[in-house]
């Protein structure tokens, strides 16, 4: 009776170490995923890190700043529904006369570069000095159009967070 147990312990062991195996297995095939999408949007948009730079610093096209400041803006209201990143995709092909595949993977980019800035709120303010380092105050009618669109998909209206954003945006482009 011991040996019955003690195969049926050994048995289950297996199975459990077995099991976390494959899982390991799948979420690394699933980060790999990811890394292959950012890397494709990034090498269509043209980007490419430099060293001793942090990777918002390294973008040279406003169209992708833009995008990737409307959607630290949509998060800084928490996760966003999927109709407010609906909103924000046809938001951003109107203002920025982008397809959708490349609205997309401006948004795969964007999520990246948030992500690198430690969150949507610090990702906000350095997206934002960036966009006005590459264009000056002729970036903001596009990036307006798209906050407004933003902020107008939400259901409450605009967050504390959000509010002190477009304060921030009168700021950087000295609107004041």
């Amino acid at each position: 009776m011991p040996f019955i147990l003690g195969l049926i312990g050994l048995i289950t062991a297996a199975y459990f170490w077995a099991n976390r195996a494959r899982n390991a297995a799948h979420m690394t095939n699933d980060l790999a995923g990811v890394a292959s999408d950012v890397l494709s949007a990034a090498r269509r948009f043209g980007f490419s890190r430099k060293l001793n730079l942090h990777p918002v610093e390294s973008i040279d096209d406003p169209q992708l700043a833009t995008a990737a400041c409307g959607l630290a803006f949509l998060e800084l209201d928490g996760l966003p529904t999927v109709e407010q990143h609906d909103s924000l995709t046809r938001s951003l092909q109107s203002h920025l006369d982008l397809d959708h595949d490349k609205t997309q993977e401006a948004l795969i980019l964007g999520r990246w570069l948030i992500s690198e800035s430690n969150g949507a709120a610090p990702g906000f303010t350095r997206l934002l000095r960036r966009l006005y380092k590459l264009q000056n105050r002729d970036a903001l009618t596009p990036l307006m159009g798209v906050l407004n669109d933003t902020a107008q998909s939400g259901h409450t209206g605009l967050s504390l967070k959000q509010k002190e954003a477009l304060e921030e945006v009168t700021q950087t482009f000295r609107l004041r």
